[in-house]
């Protein structure tokens, strides 16, 4: 055992209590299983939320990490670093919007929706020609921990605290009150095609076909929030691909990396034109590790057959959660489900060799590895089918 390892790092005094007590010391990963310090193997439900679609330690990622960890890890976006190139060109072709698309790299999902908070508002101002601040969201949406990301999460837990929070960041009561919201004062409403946090809910394809129309009419921009659902998740590439609509501005991060921080803002031509040089930036943004892995990672999130397996197998993961819980809802490999008591079935289910994670008293939310197989899918139903 190392020196680490025995450390007490449970009762450690020298880290924030912000996630309050973690009693679980991951210290290994392989494939969809982790491993603590006493050697016990986890099935993994959780991919360190939403992150890890391809499993942990991949070999093919880790080479890559190691190859450009030895050549270079860092330099500013003083200089052009062709990993961006690469990897911007691909998201671009990937993301099909209405104009080319243009893309700018951070270091996670918050920064990615900051930065789109600022984009939408800076486009009104300079390319639009006519100043508009209101930003829209929606009831149970959550975009981040950050000053303007936390304002358009309508939390009020929250919030407690942190107030007052960016002003002209509003969140109507009813998802119909937000279509009767949109007007000309408008610039952008901000969407989630799967609202993860809340539940595992998906909006409705119609709801969400209506909203973007509105938007549109107005003039104003929409905002797709793939932080969650992208890189494959809902077992396409992009959320929105599954509902029909056209963003103007959509944000990426958690399994962009696969662990490796990393997140994108990828945006119409002409809604980009509005950060020019010195409107936005970032320092560790889009760095030649970070590009390394993501560049990895959507090669082989797009590969041939990759999304076609994340697709049959959600439909035998999708199977076992009907047959033993209620209120079963999601896409592709990230589901929600009702239980009496979430907290006492994530913490039956960690004794039993499998992680999820509690989102409400009586919530459970599952997102498990996109390379998830049907064995796996029996090994979790031989253990969810004893807590049911």
């Amino acid at each position: 055992m190392s020196a680490m390892t025995q450390i007490d790092l449970a009762q450690s005094n020298a880290l924030f209590n912000n996630y309050g007590p973690r009693a679980l010391r991951m210290v290994r990963g392989e494939g969809v299983f982790l491993y603590d310090d006493a050697g016990k193997q986890y099935l993994d439900f959780t991919a360190g939320i939403a992150v890890c679609n391809l499993g942990h330690a991949d070999k093919g990622l880790a080479e890559v990490i190691a190859k450009q960890a030895g050549t270079l890890l860092h330099t500013s976006n003083l200089f052009l670093i062709p990993g961006q190139v690469a990897l911007a060109q691909k998201l671009a072709d990937l993301a099909g919007l209405a104009e080319d698309a243009k893309v700018m790299f951070v270091n996670s999902g918050t920064e990615a929706n900051e930065a789109a908070l600022k984009l939408v508002r800076k486009y009104h101002a300079s390319v639009a020609g006519k100043a508009r601040t209101k930003v829209l969201s929606l009831p149970n949406a959550f975009h981040g921990r950050t000053m303007g990301a936390l304002s358009l999460t309508p939390k009020a837990a929250y919030h407690e605290g942190f107030t007052p929070l960016v002003p002209d960041c509003v969140t109507p009561e009813t998802l119909a009150d937000v279509l009767t919201a949109i007007d000309e004062d408008v610039a952008a409403c901000i969407v989630e095609v799967v609202q993860g946090e809340a539940g595992v809910y998906p909006l409705a394809t119609d709801y969400l076909q209506a909203l973007a129309n509105r938007l549109h009419e107005v003039g104003a921009l929409l905002i797709v929030d793939e932080v969650q659902t992208g890189v494959g998740r809902t077992g396409r590439f992009f959320a929105y691909e599954q509902v029909g609509i056209q963003p103007d501005v959509v944000t990426l991060a958690k399994g962009l990396g696969n662990g490796v921080p990393v997140g994108a803002v990828i945006a119409r031509e002409s809604v980009a034109a509005a950060f020019s040089p010195g409107s936005h930036g970032s320092t560790f943004g889009g760095n030649p590790l970070a590009m390394a892995a993501g560049n990895y990672v959507v090669d082989t999130v797009t590969a041939k057959g990759f999304l076609d397996g994340v697709c049959q197998v959600s439909v035998a993961l999708e199977q076992v959660l009907r047959r033993y819980f209620t209120n079963v809802s999601g896409r592709g490999m990230m589901w929600g489900f009702d239980v009496a008591d979430a907290k006492t079935f994530a913490k039956q289910a960690v004794e039993r060799g499998l992680l999820v994670t509690k989102c409400s008293p009586t919530r459970i939310r599952i997102v498990p590895p996109l390379i998830l197989r049907e064995e796996h899918v029996e090994r979790f139903e031989s253990i969810v089918q004893k807590l049911a």
